[in-house]
């Protein structure tokens, strides 16, 4: 379940997001932050009443529905209701008519999920979010119910809203609404954590059968992949206190010979951070003889492409504008592309980590060319609907 991207400052400029109405006569309304999970390293034990459920990929969202009025409540709290017309459609069609439900808004391509695909979602013009939602239809993932009618279901235990819920899917039509696979078996969950990150799915939630809904508490479990990788340290850019390591930027060469950035490493004792500016000083360089020296002139020329957009002929170059915060400052400081450090990392997303990875030590053994793809670990490929059919 991931968190949201927040909204995109230029969504907030030029179209700003109405005052939500409360949905009325529904015995819990929004906004509702979503229960979470907390991350732990192994799957837990069963216990008698754990549950086990795949971990989507996509934006948590609770919805709410009475009538004809529809709310797409986001973890942030603002409204997704606007960039997914084509749910609040469904969810008229395929949910009854009073009903909050709790889930995950995923988007398939062919038979697996997409969330960078996901993310382009997000979009101030209208005009672009009624195409989106034509070319690029999303779905939901239902996985709790908080309420049924008149009843508030909060208070009960999740394997009573589980089983409510299932009511309201009495069997699998493959529509834009979906029920999430589950099971009690710790042996099927853990084949499922190999099995489902092939359609794009990132890991396992556990669940305890005995304990109420609890809004923004970390009451439940998730387990991740967790991998790791020999990378390139490109660059950093500072912390917002100061001229100390906020994150390092991480490289890797493709097969046309090329150093793409692939994500960042930022977990770092402020002690640390410090320490780690002594240590790559001596790797300083010149942005013209960087091998991502021609981002600046592409970025000002191109400014809101992405990152490895046409601009950039398809090598990833962390100098782009955010699309999120228009604002945000993402230059950085170049250093020789020399260092070679190990990081963790939990999931791809195309060809960048899709998450923070976390450092593990340094390399001094390994040589910059030799950090490549094909050391990444791939998930075989999983048929998305087979997941759902479960």
């Amino acid at each position: 379940m991931t968190e949201p991207t927040p909204e995109p400052e230029a969504a907030k400029k030029t179209e700003p997001e109405p005052e939500p109405e409360p949905v009325p006569n529904l015995p819990v309304r929004p906004p509702v932050p979503p229960m979470l999970a907390k991350p732990v390293k192994a799957m837990p034990k069963q216990d008698g009443t754990l549950f086990y459920e795949p971990k989507w990929d996509g934006f948590r969202c609770i919805v709410f529905r009475d009538g004809d009025e529809v709310y797409l409540g986001s973890r942030n709290e603002r409204p997704f209701t606007r960039y997914f017309p084509e749910l609040v459609e469904a969810v008229r069609a395929e949910l009854p008519g009073r009903v909050v439900v709790d889930g995950e808004i995923v988007l398939p391509m062919g038979t697996q999920l997409d969330f960078d695909a996901l993310q382009q979602r997000i979009h101030p013009a209208k005009s672009r979010v009624s195409m989106l939602s034509e070319r690029t239809p999303a779905q939901f993932i239902a996985f709790d119910l908080l309420a049924v009618g008149d009843e508030s279901l909060l208070e009960a235990p999740f394997a009573e809203r589980r089983a409510r819920l299932e009511k309201l899917f009495p069997e699998e039509k493959g529509g834009s609404v979906r029920l999430t696979p589950v099971t009690t078996s710790e042996e099927q969950a853990g084949e499922w954590f190999e099995m489902f990150e092939g359609a794009g799915l990132d890991g396992i939630i556990v669940k305890p059968g005995d304990q109420p809904y609890v809004p923004d508490k970390r009451t439940m479990f998730k387990v991740k992949h967790e991998r790791t990788a020999d990378v390139v340290i490109c660059g950093y850019r500072e912390h917002k206190t100061g001229p100390i390591v906020g994150s390092l930027l991480l490289g890797l060469y493709g097969d046309d010979g090329r150093l793409h950035h692939v994500g960042v490493a930022a977990s770092f004792p402020m002690k640390r951070r410090a320490e780690l500016v002594e240590e790559i000083r001596p790797y300083l360089a010149e942005l013209s003889e960087h091998p991502w020296g021609h981002w600046a002139e592409q970025a000002a020329a191109n400014a809101g492409q992405p990152a490895a957009g046409p601009a950039t002929g398809g090598q990833r170059v962390p100098g782009a504008v955010s699309r999120w915060n228009a604002k945000k400052d993402l230059s950085f400081i170049p250093l020789r592309p020399e260092l070679v450090i190990e990081v963790a990392y939990d999931q791809m997303e195309g060809d960048r980590f899709r998450h923070t990875a976390q450092f593990r030590r340094w390399r001094p053994d390994r040589t910059p060319e030799s950090c490549t793809y094909e050391q990444l670990e791939r998930p075989v490929s999983y048929n998305l609907d087979d997941v759902l059919a479960r």
